[in-house]
């Protein structure tokens, strides 16, 4: 058993919202890495940020995703910085991972300043830059499938995933 899709991209990109309407469209169930993350964790992302720091969250997020990909059948969307390890893009080999790609603009205007984003809680705009910059070569490392989503409705997006998933099942 494995996803049938997996969902990457940098924060903004819409993972949570195409991967709900995409597993709809599908007919299967939805999972976000970090509400797996929380579950286990016993509380929010911020609050692990805080309390443990993000090397422990990190660490949470790997055994999540490993677990995942290995008993969910569904579509799952990761986190924004899931790819940075290298654990986790290797175990990604193999599965359908979509890259919904954002541009800068896009992403800003959809996360706004950053809230409930610990990672742009400082800085927000110079922040989101550097971590597109920074993640687009490893989400188009990972990729089966890369999506621009610029200009485009989630359902839209969802809709074009759908149909190509469901000719290549």
């Amino acid at each position: 058993m494995s996803p049938r899709a997996v969902l990457v991209g940098a924060p903004g990109a819409g993972k949570t919202t195409v991967g709900e309407l995409l597993a709809e469209r599908l007919g299967v169930a939805f999972s976000d890495a970090d509400a797996l993350i929380e579950a286990e964790a016993g509380k929010p992302i911020p609050e692990i940020f805080f309390d443990e720091g993000e090397e422990h969250f990190r660490a949470l997020e790997r055994a999540a995703i490993r677990s995942a990909l290995e008993g969910f059948d569904g579509v799952l969307a990761l986190g924004g910085g899931a790819i940075l390890a290298e654990e986790t893009r290797k175990a990604l080999a193999g599965h359908t991972v979509v890259y919904l790609s954002v541009e800068f603009a896009d992403a800003l205007s959809r996360v706004g300043l950053g809230a409930g984003r610990p990672l742009l809680a400082i800085n927000p705009r110079a922040t989101l830059k550097h971590l597109l910059d920074q993640r687009r070569p490893l989400y188009e490392e990972v990729a089966t499938v890369t999506v621009p989503t610029g200009g485009r409705t989630p359902e839209e997006i969802a809709e074009q995933l759908a149909e190509r998933l469901a000719g290549a099942a």
